[in-house]
């Protein structure tokens, strides 16, 4: 039997999680008490797949009694049993429940953000002795579901590529694994018919096209990229990010990553493009 314990800060979708593990056969049990966990896992050893909600809604929640719980878990030959972390940005944290107006467990009497940060010392060292960590900071609900699918999903094991494009104004993705910067590629922002467009733009794309290093470096990449996804598989990895970027996150690395998210996809692999910054300067 499996058993995912679900855990990680409030706010970053430990309910999607929950919810995706259940649509793909799981029972899934939320908030119960670290206490209840043997008993939960006995119980459950002929059924089905089980996938519990731990978090500091549960009365007894402490990370240190936490790892003392799971210790007999991880030993049990019966069960194949993991820890899923669910992270993300104090900022973004402070977003979502601002804009949801819903509460903190943790800040009844207090800002939203003095709840994460308490939240986030009582979970101190939850992260090191996870097997799966998330970063959901740049990832919305359905993205969140492919990655988790992509762990859990019986059968054959897959390698889910994100190719991303970002802007270096705005900072690296935190998610990112590997990262490549493009700015020293022709910047269509300086010409005038083609600033107010984007990488998805066919005339864009001619631009960035004539630039002379431009073939010979996308050869490359491809050429470093594809033979590192089946060890990246092998060690045991299911879900990969390539960053891509340049200045504005509008032309050059929009345009790179789409045509390596096309090259992916044609050799076989379950690819997701996605543009983070993709918006008018």
């Amino acid at each position: 039997m499996k058993l995912v314990l679900v855990t990680g800060m409030s706010g970053a979708g430990k309910s999607v999680a929950l919810k995706t593990l259940e649509d793909s056969g799981f029972e899934a049990i939320d908030n119960i008490p670290l206490a209840f966990l043997p008993a939960v896992a006995a119980s459950g050893a002929r059924l089905r797949n089980l996938a519990v909600g731990v978090d500091i809604r549960s009365r007894d929640f402490s990370a240190h009694y936490f790892e003392q719980a799971i210790a007999p878990l991880r030993k049990n030959p019966d069960l194949t049993f993991s820890v899923l972390f669910l992270d993300c940005d104090d900022e973004v944290l402070r977003r979502r429940f601002t804009e949801t107006r819903r509460r903190h467990p943790l800040a009844l009497d207090r800002t939203v953000l003095d709840g994460i940060r308490q939240e986030r010392e009582l979970i101190d060292g939850l992260h090191e002795i996870s097997d799966i960590v998330i970063d959901t900071s740049d990832t919305d609900a359905a993205s969140l579901r492919t990655i988790i699918n992509t762990h859990f999903a019986t059968g054959e094991k897959q390698l889910l590529v994100q190719v991303a494009s970002f802007s270096f104004r705005r900072g690296v993705p935190r998610d990112a694994d590997i990262v490549f910067d493009v700015r020293f590629l022709k910047n269509p922002h300086y010409d005038p018919e083609l600033k107010a467009l984007t990488g998805l733009d066919a005339l864009v794309g001619a631009h960035i096209e004539t630039d002379p290093d431009f073939a010979g470096f996308f050869d490359k990449l491809t050429g470093l990229i594809q033979p590192l996804l089946p060890r990246y598989l092998a060690e045991g990895k299911h879900y990969l990010t390539i960053a891509i970027g340049c200045t504005g996150g509008q032309h050059r690395s929009v345009y790179t990553a789409q045509k390596l998210g096309g090259v992916l996809k044609a050799a076989g692999y379950n690819v997701t493009i996605k543009h983070k910054n993709l918006e008018k300067e």
